[in-house]
């Protein structure tokens, strides 16, 4: 089993040979370090895996088996935010661990991972304490030698790490007593990716084309790119299970397919078609447990709002236990779906589109000309389809109407966003409007979805000798909030369509 932690942390190095020499100066007295307890010396030998091309090192992700120290064994880091990574870990093994195998099989694909660099390293460790003797964090001073097949390279670098829950500020601290010091963060995000640049061997940057600079062409390209990247990264988080990955990766492939939409005339459709079709499988296959883990979120929300005298029966038992039955295998679903081949080649033929876009005549354009035009596409399509809705009468049908003018407003929602580094503000608030139109429509979709399971589970209560009182009262809730969705939709429709949001566009 894989062991995960946040790992919070600045790597400094000497900016002179005379700061080397006087070597790391004392904190002590350094906001609240209390202390300085020396730990010893370890010796790391650590060998850096990833694919011929560097696929990992490009998105700045390590793999490394690590003897020595506490912690020896197989470590992967994952970028969240600069100077913070999860590092997940497994035990010590001579091939690479299935658990991390897998949560970098988005990046590596088919490609096979191999030893790329060592790194032999002889660390000082000190621990910084506070007032009460707990541990702030870990000073480490590493003498690195790198080796890189016939290349080497060697550096001293100081790392300091942060003990769990401990203020990122005291990182500020640190750095500005070691700059007095002469010592400057260092440019390199990691051992990994110094020692790649000091042998000669950075990761290439990943190619794509998309026309000549300044066309609409390299504009749309560039936003595909930025969601194809969106959805590899949400791929490790959606594994490990972590709170909206799903959501966020799901929201990439709708941009995706979106995008080829909305982009008709840049992007030649006979190939973006057959690839938005695998992007809708894709959400499909991941939806089914976000939208069971949303529809109980709401059923639990409605049963916490009702009166214990209009609770009967053992409703919250039966609430999860018809969620237990209902998720048991969504998650494995969802799994088996990053697992498949069938995957892969849809991750690969992104790849193969970015890397020679099927561009069509109109692709030459400027983006000031041609991204208006394909918005205000998507938003009369929106227009026509909230028309058609409010003229139905309350039922089915009209529900079924709402539900696809909810999925219009996502698709102008996302064509607006994608205007913004072109357009700014007028994009930006139109992009605003839609959002609020699809909120809207989607809190009275949920609402249809959450009647249907109500019933469901009201059918079960009665099945089993128990009141379906409560899940009746429920119904009528969600029947309720439904009909105030649709009587507020003309007024939020009507600041939404104003010629003033859409005037800068044309």
């Amino acid at each position: 089993m894989a062991d995960t932690k946040r790992e919070i942390e600045r790597k400094f190095e000497f900016s002179k040979v005379k700061s080397a020499r006087r070597g790391v100066p004392d904190l002590t007295g350094t906001a609240a370090i209390a202390a300085v307890t020396d730990q010893g010396t370890v010796d790391l030998d650590a060998v850096y895996y990833d694919t011929p091309d560097q696929r990992l090192a490009a998105d700045g992700l390590t793999l490394r088996r690590r003897t020595g120290g506490a912690d020896e064994g197989w470590h992967l880091k994952l970028p969240v935010s600069p100077g913070v990574r999860d590092e997940v870990g497994a035990a010590l093994s001579d091939t690479v661990p299935p658990a991390l195998a897998s949560l970098v099989r988005s990046r590596v694909r088919d490609a096979g991972l191999g030893p790329q660099v060592r790194l032999v390293s002889s660390r000082r460790v000190s621990h910084l304490l506070d007032a009460d003797g707990a541990l702030l964090a870990e000073l480490s001073t590493d003498e690195v030698l790198a080796e890189r097949g016939d290349a080497t390279a060697g550096w001293t670098e100081v790392e300091v790490e942060l003990a769990d829950g401990v203020d990122p500020d005291l990182l500020d601290a640190v750095e500005k007593t070691f700059r007095k010091a002469g010592l400057r963060v260092s440019d390199a995000p990691s051992k990994l990716a110094r020692a790649l640049a000091e042998t000669d061997a950075e990761p290439p940057a990943r190619p794509f084309g998309g026309g000549p600079e300044g066309t609409v062409g390299a504009y749309v390209v560039a936003y595909l790119a930025e969601q194809r990247d969106a959805l590899v990264a949400q791929d490790p988080a959606v594994r490990r299970n972590l709170p909206d990955s799903v959501h966020q990766m799901r929201v990439a492939t709708r941009r995706l397919r979106s995008a080829f939409k909305t982009y008709r005339k840049v992007l030649d459709r006979e190939v973006t078609d057959p690839i938005g079709e695998e992007l809708r499988w894709l959400a499909a296959e991941l939806g089914v447990d976000r939208d069971q883990e949303v529809l109980m979120d709401r059923l639990q929300a409605q049963l916490a709002e009702l009166p214990r005298t209009l609770l009967t029966g053992p409703v919250r038992s039966r609430l999860r236990t018809w969620n237990t039955g209902r998720r048991s295998g969504s998650r494995r679903r969802a799994l088996a779906a990053l697992d498949s081949e069938r995957y892969v080649t849809l991750l690969n033929s992104l790849d193969a589109l970015l890397d020679v876009p099927p561009l069509l005549d109109g692709a030459a354009g400027s983006p000031e000309k041609v991204l208006p035009k394909a918005v205000l596409r998507d938003y009369a399509r929106l227009a026509t389809r909230i028309d058609g809705a409010l003229a139905l009468d309350a039922g089915k049908e009209r529900d079924l109407a709402l539900h696809e003018a909810r999925k219009a407003a996502k698709r102008a929602r996302y064509a607006a966003e994608s205007a913004v580094p072109e357009f700014g503000k007028p994009a930006k608030h139109l992009a605003k409007a839609m959002k609020k139109v699809q909120t809207l429509l989607g809190d009275h979709q949920d609402s249809v979805v959450a009647r249907d399971a109500l019933r469901g589970l009201a059918a079960q209560a009665a099945d089993a000798g128990e009141s379906a009182f409560t899940w009746g009262v429920l119904y009528g809730r969600e029947e309720a909030l439904a009909e105030r969705r649709e009587r507020e939709l003309p007024d939020i429709w009507a600041k939404a369509s104003a010629p003033a949001l859409r005037a800068a566009l044309r």
